[in-house]
């Protein structure tokens, strides 16, 4: 079994916006990671975590996956975006604090120009709670970009 870094190592990531807690496993064609809902923190409502925060976890579950590539290949972890979701299904409306969920990406298609698909699911065991596919980007110089973007706003 191959032993993974923290999952600081593979996503840019911090504070409390990283909210995976390890990668599990990754090869060329994905990776999965684990989280355990948080009982507080971001996102949280009274009755749960929305199902929707679904989309971040499989998001960061990409970056993992990016980020675990990037270091097999001796380059830098990169900045990437979420650009949006396809046929976001859930099966519950909120995810319970303390439940461990497995998340599972799998990459559909990776172009040259930093575009990406993935199809995503969502396990707590055996049983499916979300399902997604979901458009990434990561530009050559994630930085430039957000400040390309900044400058642009002011």
């Amino acid at each position: 079994m191959t032993e993974f870094l923290p999952i600081e190592n593979y996503v840019p990531h911090r504070g409390a916006m990283l909210l995976l807690d390890r990668l599990l496993s990754a090869d060329d064609e994905g990776a999965v990671a684990e989280v355990t809902v948080p009982r507080d923190g971001l996102f949280l409502q009274d009755q749960g975590m929305p199902a929707w925060v679904g989309l971040e976890y499989m998001a960061q579950t990409v970056a993992a996956w990016a980020g675990w590539r990037a270091l097999q290949a001796r380059q830098p972890v990169k900045l990437g975006f979420l650009l949006g979701t396809r046929k976001f299904d859930s099966t519950v409306d909120f995810l319970a604090p303390d439940t461990r969920l497995t998340v599972q990406v799998q990459c559909e298609l990776l172009g040259d120009n930093g575009l990406g698909m993935f199809d995503c699911t969502i396990r707590v065991n055996d049983d499916v709670r979300a399902t997604a596919r979901i458009s990434v980007y990561e530009p050559e110089d994630g930085s430039a970009y957000v400040q390309a973007l900044q400058t642009t706003e002011n």
